[in-house]
């Protein structure tokens, strides 16, 4: 499973998302790839005012998923990733309790 969280350099949103993002991607299993928007000119332009944008790929196709708030905590965003990413039947072993 792979993400890719678009974002770009000081925006604090960004930084506290992947940070978050980087703590569970070990327990839901996923890949995150983080890109700067400010290097190619279309993300620029379809993100700029949207950052930070998270996408789950699948069959080769980004798929937007919601923005977690800035107040969600660790455990808040690992419980909206898993149902997004886990909608289609699979399910995931969480390394963690509840």
């Amino acid at each position: 499973m792979q993400l890719i969280l678009y974002s770009k350099p000081g925006c604090h949103l960004c930084e506290g998302l992947a940070e978050k993002l980087q703590q569970i991607r070990g327990t839901l299993n996923f890949e995150l790839e983080i890109r700067d928007i400010t290097t190619y000119p279309d993300w620029f332009n379809a993100y700029q005012y949207e950052v930070p944008v998270i996408c789950k790929v699948s069959a080769g196709k980004e798929e937007l998923l919601p923005r977690p708030s800035p107040r969600a905590s660790k455990m808040q965003v690992q419980q909206m990733l898993q149902k997004y990413l886990f909608s289609d039947g699979q399910s995931a072993q969480l390394g963690e309790a509840e």
